[in-house]
């Protein structure tokens, strides 16, 4: 091939098509590669959850911010994105959890996302059929769920208006230092700079890259309207999310708008398979029916497993490489790139095209890996 581009990502999630919608309205020449179908990837198994999250400030900084994007395009989504601002309620079952509603109510109003403290009778009205006896919640209205595969769809078109060229059926083998990219077939394409989207596969890519595949399961249910109303999510979820050596499960339920229920979550490190792994599915489901015992009565519909792509502070890498500045990293998002993709994206463009930020980029930087 003997074009020559700006930009060519290799990845087409939902992050790559974040990343190339706005480098496009930035007026580059974009090009798009996957081996496989849009959104086929880490994003197929998403659970599609836009939440502000704060295990650090810059987790807090970039989901908040995303997520502000987020509510700025929804107006522009089309039906199949099936986005939804349900809100996530983050349900607490003793004292102890009680007081981490305190902290994260505290700490979320202080930087102007909106929350409300719930005790044990208002979890129980706004979420009848969890259990009875819990001790309270957080409701964070503004939180919304969305279907990745569309979503990412919906970017690459907005892209492709401006623009951007996507293939898929290419599978890219190697990113070169001085801009441009190998394919499988060893034919090249030029460009000025290279961006790995590859997500858990980008170590592939840039051999050294602390990113770790993270594996999870989902189960969705078939339709049954109205039987949770939020994005609920246990606190002990929290726990799990900080355990990086052992595998883990933890309650997360999300209302689909259809009716449909996808329930979460587990996670495994360095499970390379695509498998179901049964032991971790049935600890994942009995977690489940602790919060909410009348799932049991509900049918199944499929289990399926992705990864994740992990970096040690669980923070994604979002800038140029420590290897080549032609060679540009966005990856490392582990469970947040759904929500943090708008903001993934117009960093990068912002970095680029040498844009003022809405936030420092600093934290995200690759940068800070260098050997």
């Amino acid at each position: 091939m003997s074009e020559a581009f700006d930009i060519v990502i290799a990845g087409a999630g939902i992050v790559g098509a974040a990343c190339a919608r706005e480098c496009a309205a930035g007026g580059l020449k974009v090009l798009v590669l996957d081996q496989g179908p849009v959104g086929g990837g880490t994003t197929g198994a998403g659970m599609g959850h836009l939440v502000v999250m704060d295990d650090s400030e810059a987790q807090f900084s970039l989901t908040s911010y995303s997520r502000s994007l987020w509510h700025q395009l929804a107006p522009e989504l089309p039906p199949d994105v099936e986005y939804e601002q349900c809100g996530t309620l983050w349900v607490a079952a003793d004292d102890e959890e009680m007081s981490e509603v305190s902290r994260k109510q505290e700490h979320y109003a202080q930087r102007g996302v909106r929350v409300e403290v719930l005790d044990g009778a208002a979890v129980a009205k706004a979420e009848p059929n969890l259990r009875a006896g819990l001790r309270g919640g957080l409701r964070v209205p503004e939180d919304a769920v969305l279907y990745p595969p569309c979503a990412a769809r919906f970017l690459l078109d907005r892209a492709r208006e401006q623009g951007a060229v996507v293939r898929t059926g290419l599978s890219v083998t190697q990113l070169l230092p001085e801009g441009g990219v190998v394919l499988a077939d060893d034919s090249r394409i030029s460009a000025g700079i290279s961006v790995n989207a590859t997500g858990p596969w980008s170590p592939g890519l840039n051999p050294g890259l602390p990113v770790r595949k993270r594996k999870g399961h989902l189960v969705i249910t078939d339709r049954y309207p109205a039987f949770v109303h939020h994005q609920i999510v246990e606190l002990g979820y929290l726990k799990s999310a900080h355990a990086v050596s052992q595998d883990s499960v933890a309650f997360n339920i999300q209302p689909r708008k259809n009716g449909q229920l996808l329930i979460g979550s587990s996670r495994q490190f360095d499970a390379e398979g695509t498998e179901v792994n049964q032991g971790i599915l049935d600890r994942m489901l009995k977690r489940a029916l602790e919060y909410l015992p009348s799932l049991r009565a509900l049918s199944a519909i499929r289990v399926w497993t992705g990864h994740r792509a992990a970096t040690p502070d669980k923070l994604p890498l979002i800038g140029p490489s420590y290897s080549s500045n032609r060679i540009w990293l966005a990856s490392g998002h582990e469970g947040l790139g759904i929500t943090t993709s708008l903001g993934t994206g117009r960093l990068l463009a912002d970095m680029l095209l040498n844009r003022k930020s809405a936030i420092p980029p600093d934290p995200y930087l690759p940068g800070r890996f260098a050997p």
